[in-house]
């Protein structure tokens, strides 16, 4: 039984009737604690992230939980404690990770056609202009670095399999303390670099690269985050360009069949655990690198 519930009674009917979802329940509380619900997906602004996953684990529900993970790290370390206390499958949403094209990158690097990873760098960009919007509030957790930023931080994690140190960061802010344009140069062990840009500018247009250079090559990746509206890899070695395209559904579909095999099977994915803890930190000590305040109420 499917059921969806939302701040906006009316919104949630509307999306219901859209979707198809057989029930509009009158508040989050009874979505969790509804005995015929087995899953939660967790889509709501970022500082509800911890309250209501943590709710969910202890009502006896498996949650997917949207990116970020949950405001600051400390958040996502009570959230990963719950998971692991009730024995529920809680899993970070960063849909691209599901996709195989990443599995093709991280092939590719894992190779050693690169040879040793020197430098990377990974961008997202795009406008979101709408002042109100919850990305453009501090007191929802908002910023530039949060809703988008996460990402690129997260592909070179994934891709050099080691944390970074965050050497220095810039931020150009909107609203007080929320980071429209981010900055940040990394530091991962055995010296490799990295650098992250995000912008959530007004003139910006969509863009999500993320370039790996190795000691031989490298490899160069258009469009990491959402491949199935278009990609291409393309991979520099001794003088030419290889550009291949990597066939797959949509990510999310993609990332929905690995958590339905989780919570069936017990296996662990890429994206929960530990890992959703490391970003989080990640995250935090770009903001306070820029002189910025981490998001949420730290406790």
């Amino acid at each position: 039984m499917d059921v969806v519930a939302a701040r906006d009674p009316e919104r949630a009917r509307r999306f219901a009737v859209e979707h198809g979802i057989p029930r509009v329940a009158r508040d989050y509380a009874d979505v969790v604690n509804d005995p015929e619900i087995d899953v939660i997906y967790n889509p709501l602004p970022m500082n509800l992230h911890e309250y209501w996953t943590i709710e969910a684990l202890r009502a006896g529900k498996h949650v997917l939980c949207e990116k970020p993970f949950a405001a600051n790290a400390s958040e996502a370390e009570r959230m990963v404690q719950v998971a692991a206390e009730t024995g529920r499958v809680l899993v970070e949403a960063f849909h691209y990770r599901y996709h195989p094209l990443f599995e093709r990158v991280l092939q590719i690097v894992q190779s050693g056609e690169l040879g040793p990873i020197r430098h990377m760098e990974g961008v997202f960009k795009v406008a979101i202009k709408d002042r109100d919007d919850l990305r453009h509030r501090f007191d929802t957790a908002g910023g530039a670095t949060m809703d988008l930023g996460c990402y690129p931080l997260h592909w070179m994690r994934q891709v050099a399999g080691t944390e970074p140190r965050v050497l220095s960061a810039r931020a150009e802010q909107g609203a007080p303390n929320v980071d429209v344009v981010m900055q940040a140069e990394l530091a991962f062990p055995g010296g490799i670099t990295g650098h992250m840009a995000t912008s959530m500018a007004d003139h910006e247009k969509f863009h999500t690269l993320l370039r790996i250079e190795g000691q031989n090559g490298t490899l160069i990746v258009h469009n990491p985050l959402a491949p199935h509206n278009g990609h291409e890899l393309v991979l520099q070695l001794r003088g030419e360009d290889h550009s291949e395209k990597v066939a797959g559904d949509s990510t999310y579909r993609h990332q929905l069949v690995a958590f339905v095999d989780a919570v069936r099977t017990g296996k662990r994915l890429p994206t929960m655990g530990a890992d959703s803890i490391h970003n989080m930190r990640l995250i935090d000590a770009v903001y306070r690198a820029a002189g910025l305040p981490v998001r949420g109420v730290q406790r």
